[in-house]
């Protein structure tokens, strides 16, 4: 019985690692959203000005806590940063090679107007 016990208590972590594996990817809204990809191991790095954006949602994904966000929107460096428009993606500043954001807020914030413009 306690040979029982002690199976089931060390399979429990595997079940419910099982229950995570299985949550649908989140994504993202209708609208212009810019969606900062990171890694915990690079949150010193994080885009300190992706909330003072303006027009547009902006959300932070960590792509460590769950490896499938890097594959399903092809994340090779972070961060990176994604603009989608009605979900789908229509531009990507991605990482230097110091893992630190390259694009400034300025250029950031006159791509999503550029979008917006577009529309019209």
């Amino acid at each position: 019985m306690k040979k029982l016990l002690f199976a089931l208590l060390l399979m429990f972590p595997l079940l419910s690692y099982g229950q995570n594996a299985t949550m649908e990817l989140k994504d993202f809204p209708n609208g212009l959203h810019v969606v900062e990809f990171n890694a915990s191991f690079n949150s010193a790095n994080e885009v300190s000005w992706l909330g003072k954006l303006i027009d547009c949602g902006t959300e932070r994904v960590d792509i460590a806590a769950d490896s499938r966000w890097a594959k399903e929107y092809k994340i090779v460096v972070v961060p990176t940063l994604v603009i989608f428009s009605d979900g789908e993606e229509v531009k990507r500043f991605q990482a230097n090679i110091m893992m630190t954001m390259g694009a400034t807020k300025k250029e950031v914030q006159n791509a999503v107007d550029e979008i917006i413009m577009e529309a019209f």
